[in-house]
């Protein structure tokens, strides 16, 4: 007996996956899994890679539009041989996606593609903001996580990055960076 399974994703913890939710079940879904996380990789989805993982033939992963899956074509064709390879399918409620008929899978495609677009569209926008924030001395950026002044105190004791890097509990890329930062101040 195959089963609908679905899954919503809100991107932010201020957001609510309430209305996905409740069209995956009108739907018929029988199981729902929700997260928030961020839908440009799989990296830290557990909810999705829970239901990739109990895939069965002839079951339905089930969600409300193709970008609550993947952002990117690369991955959502990953995510899509994932389901191909359980012998199962993918649908979208709000759009004609259905991989187990051909036209689904055009459109999925087209889909894919688009997707992929408007994030790069975003980021672009954002990345133009930021400039121009930056222009008016608007925007300063993240504050610093690495003591800097510290990182140099440890050095001149003797200390190598990866020392440095155990001692404050951070990256010894970070370790670098403050050194290199330091070193062009002069």
């Amino acid at each position: 007996m195959s089963t609908i399974i679905g899954y919503a994703r809100a991107s932010s913890e201020d957001q609510s996956c309430t209305i996905q939710e409740e069209a995956l079940r009108a739907a018929g879904c029988t199981i729902i899994r929700s997260e928030k996380r961020s839908g440009t990789s799989r990296e830290g989805r557990e909810e999705l890679e829970t239901i990739l993982s109990f895939l069965r033939p002839g079951d339905t992963l089930m969600v409300t539009r193709i970008d609550r899956l993947a952002r990117s074509v690369r991955d959502l064709e990953a995510l899509v041989d994932t389901i191909k390879e359980r012998g199962a399918f993918l649908r979208a409620t709000e759009q004609p996606v259905d991989t187990s008929t051909p036209a689904g899978k055009a459109f999925l495609q087209m889909l894919g593609v688009f997707a992929e677009f408007e994030t790069a569209l975003r980021r672009e926008r954002q990345l133009e903001g930021i400039a121009k924030a930056k222009a008016a001395g608007v925007y300063t950026g993240r504050k610093p996580t690495v003591d800097a002044a510290r990182v140099l105190e440890l050095r001149q004791e003797g200390l190598g990055a990866t020392a440095i890097s155990k001692r404050l509990g951070i990256g010894r890329a970070s370790v670098y960076r403050a050194l290199e930062a330091s070193e062009e101040k002069k």
